[in-house]
């Protein structure tokens, strides 16, 4: 059945794309800080282990919201390592860091994904999308509070 929701298919489809790369980016810092949180040592286990679950949750919760947008405007989401490998702006860690190296790397994903809801905003904007500005303003205010945090931890 058609849309006709008030945005027209081309900027569905240029939204849709947009949410897709910023999936891709929740998901990718997901795993990163799920992996990060299991095996973080050192002085600060107990804090970082805390933090990193309680952020790998909110991004757990972040990437259902962003995945079901897409399908709102009547596209697919990616859903597989090969499509997310393709679309992310974030590189795997190759090993397992320190805890302060997972600390930085973890600040560079959230001011990556903040970037990229950020460049959304335009196209979103152009379209009248309140939906999705609303949507990308929350994971812009999530993502630049949790750099703030972890960036807060490195002396």
């Amino acid at each position: 059945m058609k849309i006709n929701i008030g945005i027209d298919e081309e900027q569905r489809k240029a939204i849709a794309h947009g949410l897709s790369v910023l999936l891709a980016d929740t998901y990718t810092l997901y795993l990163k800080t799920h992996n990060y949180h299991w095996n973080v040592t050192g002085p600060m286990f107990q804090t970082l282990h805390t933090l990193f679950e309680t952020q790998y949750n909110e991004l757990a919760l972040a990437v259902d919201e962003i995945a079901e947008r897409i399908r709102a405007l009547g596209e697919f989401a990616p859903g597989s390592y090969k499509e997310y490998a393709k679309l992310t702006n974030l590189k795997e860690a190759d090993g397992i860091p320190a805890a302060e190296e997972m600390i930085k790397d973890l600040v560079k994903g959230q001011e990556a994904i903040a970037k990229t809801a950020r460049s959304i905003v335009p196209v979103a904007d152009g379209a009248s999308d309140e939906v999705t500005l609303d949507l990308l303003t929350q994971r812009m205010t999530v993502h630049e509070k949790n750099a703030w945090m972890l960036r807060s931890l490195i002396a």
